[in-house]
């Protein structure tokens, strides 16, 4: 017989001696070598000369933060408010329960705070053909494009509540494609996607097939303004580090 079959039936029998130690079949020189290895773990008392004892570290508390302390990561002062901007941040305390943070944020200069706060509210309050929902559905799926933190939590919360569908929040937020749009949707959030990764790339084409799913020439105005706003306004958030309030996170879910 020969000699590398005399010594496997070796390891075999040592095997059946000691069920507990499995045998491990190394590859050196081309030649099978066989090693026990046992199980579990060593024995302290081998290891204890061997082994330095480790104090434990002491942890220091840590005071929790919430995300949106500061609200930006500019250190700007803020300016004394209008009689305006003064009875808007009561209304919002009133009405919603808190002032959103881009409001706190802009609250340094009270003409860039009043011009801000009119041109939202035009876009998406005011009368449109594009409905509110379809204006936050623009806001989110632009927003995932540019991933601002900010107006992803604001306006996903949005189309959470004006929807009553919080899982159309979500798959605006990572992906529009993957929602379950009708094509009057689908061909609004694919011009505003288009408008967004290469605006200089817009023809006539994709005008015409937003008019054919049914948008006027006002409805496109439309489209396209709150896109362009929501473009600005990722930029900027994503310029300052603008956090948006913890309260959106959890509403509407």
């Amino acid at each position: 017989m020969p000699k590398a079959n005399k010594s496997a039936k070796a390891a075999n029998k040592a095997a059946a001696a000691k069920p507990n130690e499995p045998l491990l079949r190394a590859i050196k020189g081309g030649k099978g070598v066989t090693a026990k290895m046992p199980l579990g773990r060593p024995d302290p008392a081998k290891t204890a000369l061997t082994k330095p004892a480790t104090k434990p570290i002491p942890l220091k508390p840590v005071t929790a933060v919430a995300d949106d302390v500061p609200v930006i990561g500019l250190n700007l002062e803020a300016a004394k408010r209008s009689p305006a901007m003064a009875a808007y941040f009561r209304k919002c305390q009133d009405k919603i329960g808190y002032v959103p943070n881009v409001l706190l944020a802009y609250a340094f200069d009270m003409t860039k705070l009043e011009t801000f706060v009119a041109m939202y509210n035009d876009l998406m309050l005011g009368d449109s053909g594009v409905s509110k929902l379809e204006r936050e559905m623009i806001a989110v799926a632009i927003s995932s494009q540019n991933r601002c933190y900010y107006c992803l939590a604001a306006h996903g919360a949005a189309v959470r509540q004006y929807s009553g569908n919080p899982l159309l929040g979500e798959h605006l937020v990572m992906n529009y494609r993957v929602a379950r749009l009708n094509k009057h949707q689908r061909a609004m959030l694919d011009f505003a996607a288009k408008l967004t990764a290469s605006p200089w790339s817009v023809e006539e084409g994709d005008r015409e097939r937003l008019r054919r799913v049914g948008f006027t020439d006002r409805d496109i105005w439309d489209i396209s303004a709150v896109a362009g706003f929501f473009n600005m306004s990722n930029r900027v958030a994503s310029a300052t580090d603008m956090r948006p309030n913890v309260d959106y996170h959890g509403q509407a879910r």
